[in-house]
């Protein structure tokens, strides 16, 4: 039996979490150019008031996500990545699903994101959880190495 895996919102500027976002940051530098590279450092995810999330296992980070607010009712997600020694596990799709919990709590009924035309498992993650692809949002202009998706939340039933 596998041991539980707990995913709490968490601050983003812990050892743990930087080790992912410079591990992504790593992983980007070899797809894309510096220009197409849209990834938010730390500093950009305190600014912003990013809602973080991190899954653990015995205490060790596997992987996180958050997203933050841009209206009223809707939320962009932020920095989703899982430690390739855990990949294949199933939490991408965990950390996406407390995301989701989490805004629809806020008020947030459009949950929008960027990820990169190069990043296959990323692409077939939100697509098998309901993301569809759509035009640049918010303050992203079009960008031919950027896939921009979107998914409608639903308050759960119950």
């Amino acid at each position: 039996m596998q041991p539980l895996i707990t995913i709490e919102r968490e601050t983003p500027d812990q050892p743990e979490v930087a080790s992912f976002l410079e591990a992504a940051d790593k992983r980007a530098d070899t797809l894309y150019a510096l220009q197409s590279r849209y990834g938010s450092g730390l500093p950009a995810l305190l600014l912003a008031g990013v809602r973080y999330f991190v899954a653990r296992e015995c205490g060790q980070a596997l992987g996180g996500g958050g997203y933050v607010r841009l209206a009223e009712d809707k939320a962009e997600m932020k920095r989703l990545f899982v430690d390739p020694n855990a990949r294949g596990r199933g939490i991408g799709g965990s950390i996406v699903h407390a995301i989701e919990r989490a805004a629809v709590k806020e008020g947030v009924q459009t949950l929008f994101l960027e990820t990169g035309i190069k990043s296959a498992e990323a692409l077939a993650l939100h697509r098998k959880l309901g993301f569809q692809e759509r035009p640049s949002f918010g303050n992203y202009e079009h960008d031919p190495l950027s896939v921009f998706m979107m998914k409608q939340l639903t308050l759960p039933k119950g």
